[in-house]
């Protein structure tokens, strides 16, 4: 009774009820703090790292494909030697990791005791590289976005305090990633949001809108410059039924892009022998680039020089025809490269496939149907709605699109044609190759 007494007492005085309130109060400052200063850290280093993989692409890319195009033998040699390389890298050096991509990052979110281990930073950075600057058909997006998703891993798991919030500071590395590539906070933020969170709080608001400003404040100090430079002034109204044809359109590419992957992994699943694989994708690999040069890597060099000549372009049945080839083999090319050991993903793809397929259909209009549209406009709304469709992320495909060229023009044509390219794409099949599961399938 006594014992009882006395409590009652201590809780009802005011003394003690405004310490444990200011005991509280702390508690929470604190940890505000640290996840101010660990979100600046994340922004930084995965931006850091984002920006340095892409300069050293660009720089090695430019080099490699400039050498292929004056003797095609290194076609021939560059795949089986890039993808030689990462097998034994991976084999011997990063732990005999298998290369599971984006389903790495969902792994570690939907599990407490599954966490992204310290050597994917490396390992995603150096075969993301090989891969694209060997002539791999992909882009270095997924490589830096599982690499920055590490980092914040990494963090989480440095202390206690932080482990509540494991989602949310794996999807500020990856926010800041993205802004790094695309130099957009906005797409870096709502792509961690539509893709690996799908839930907002208050602490992913938080670590998100640090992680992405300090990523865009280090590539406003390094002065980059827009990913895609060009001069869009214009849309007109009488294009809409035309946007709407390319977004059902964009939706059925992103389908056979993304069987197109499932597909052929599973198959090259199948093959026991590793470096089977790796001579078999070789061999598809370097007879695509033979036939069609703009397919090696990212791609981005053949969309900037399409996009120089977009209105120079005179349209013949040979060059329909080259463009159908390319468009029919870059989902296969792709595949072929990640089943055979390659590391990235389907963003480069997409871009690529909607750049291509945008002019493509500007083309044919203005030739055959004197529709009078403007073709860059095509290949702008045919990026983003590609890369929607492909990743089922409308809003990440607008900000990014129109953030990489610096032009926010095609705004509203850019949003209708995405929710279309996505709904289209959903209806006929409804995972992406970030959501597909075999057990799902069922």
């Amino acid at each position: 009774m006594l014992f009882q007494s006395l409590n009652l007492q201590v809780n009802d005085n005011p003394f003690f009820m405004n310490d444990t309130s200011r005991i509280r109060r702390n508690h929470a400052l604190i940890k505000f703090k640290k996840l101010v200063v660990v979100s600046l850290l994340i922004g930084f280093l995965s931006a850091f790292l984002g920006v340095v993989l892409k300069k050293t692409t660009e720089y090695y890319e430019e080099i490699f494909f400039r050498q292929a195009n004056l003797n095609s033998l290194f076609y021939i040699f560059f795949p089986v030697f890039g993808l030689s390389v990462i097998y034994f890298l991976r084999e011997y050096i990063f732990k005999k990791g298998e290369n599971k991509g984006f389903k790495e990052i969902f792994e570690s979110t939907n599990s407490k005791s599954k966490n992204l281990p310290n050597y994917k930073i490396s390992s995603h950075f150096i075969n993301g590289l090989l891969t694209v600057i060997f002539g791999g058909s992909t882009g270095i997006e997924v490589s830096t976005v599982v690499a920055s998703a590490t980092i914040g891993s990494v963090a989480q798991r440095k202390e206690n305090i932080f482990r509540q919030y494991k989602t949310e500071l794996i999807c500020a590395g990856v926010a800041a990633g993205v802004t790094a590539l695309f130099g957009s906070p906005i797409a870096g933020i709502l792509f961690a949001l539509e893709v690996i969170s799908k839930k907002v709080t208050r602490v992913f608001l938080l670590t998100n809108m640090i992680a992405t400003a300090i990523a865009f404040g280090l590539l406003f100090l390094l002065d980059e410059k827009p990913l895609f430079t060009v001069n869009i002034t214009t849309w007109h109204l009488a294009a809409i039924p035309y946007f709407i044809l390319l977004g059902i359109l964009a939706g059925l590419n992103s389908v056979y892009l993304t069987r197109c992957v499932l597909i052929i992994k599973s198959q090259f699943s199948k093959i026991k022998i590793y470096y089977h694989k790796i001579i078999l994708g070789s061999v598809i690999l370097s007879g695509s680039l033979l036939l069609f040069p703009q397919l090696y890597g990212e791609g981005y060099l053949a969309i900037k020089m399409i996009f120089l000549n977009s209105n120079e372009v005179p349209l013949t049945f040979t060059l329909i025809f080259t463009f159908i080839g390319i468009l029919l083999l870059k989902p296969i090319v792709t595949s072929v490269t990640l089943a055979s050991g390659g590391d990235g993903g389907v963003f480069a793809p997409s871009l690529f496939i909607g750049a291509f397929l945008g002019l493509l259909v500007a083309s044919i209009l203005n030739r055959f149907f004197n529709a009078d549209v403007i073709p860059v406009n095509f290949m702008i709304i045919g990026m983003a709605a590609v890369l929607s469709a492909s990743i089922h992320a409308p809003f990440t495909a607008i900000f990014l699109v129109c953030d990489s060229t610096n032009n926010y023009t095609l705004f509203f044509p850019i949003l209708m044609v995405c929710l279309i390219s996505k709904f289209t794409a959903k209806m006929i099949y409804p995972f992406t190759v970030y959501s597909f599961t075999p057990s799902l399938a069922k």
